[in-house]
């Protein structure tokens, strides 16, 4: 299936992949929903940087169609929410081919990276911190059995 699901696997990010990383993270498409280039190139730097963090290349056939990280929820500091249980993860992804957009390649590679984080970590629990503007994100994240805890702002 050209531009879907079928083929999708993550692959270790090294520092070999900066360029192609942060040629998406100064993209509009991702900025609206990852934030600044500065801050995304911060906390990418901050998870590739990390013991405790999982960084991967989405591929789809072998070609590079996005970028996942998972990192143990407490790197990001005071500004998590109180009731988080200790050990919980944050996942985060975004798939910057837009072919492979709404096909389902996001939800394989979700899936891909909880089910890596489970059998590779202590974690007790993953998270994640979507932008409720981006609808697309929320859906899917909510299909990949992720509950709604608190509203962060």
């Amino acid at each position: 299936m050209a531009g879907g699901a079928e083929g999708v696997r993550l692959r270790p990010a090294t520092r070999a992949d900066w360029d192609l990383i942060r040629g998406w993270l100064g993209r509009a498409d991702i900025e609206a929903w990852w934030g600044p280039r500065s801050a995304t190139e911060a906390e990418v730097n901050i998870a590739m940087g990390s013991r405790h963090a999982l960084c991967r290349v989405i591929e789809a056939d072998g070609t590079p169609i996005g970028y996942a990280h998972a990192i143990d929820a407490t790197a990001w500091g005071d500004q998590l929410p109180q009731d988080l249980p200790a050990g919980t993860w944050d996942l985060d992804l975004f798939i910057a081919s837009e072919n492979h957009r709404g096909k389902g390649a996001g939800q394989t590679a979700l899936a891909m990276l909880k089910d890596e984080v489970f059998s590779t970590t202590l974690a007790t629990a993953v998270c994640v911190f979507p932008s409720i503007r981006n609808e697309r994100a929320v859906r899917a994240y909510e299909k990949a059995g992720f509950r709604w805890q608190q509203n962060l702002g």
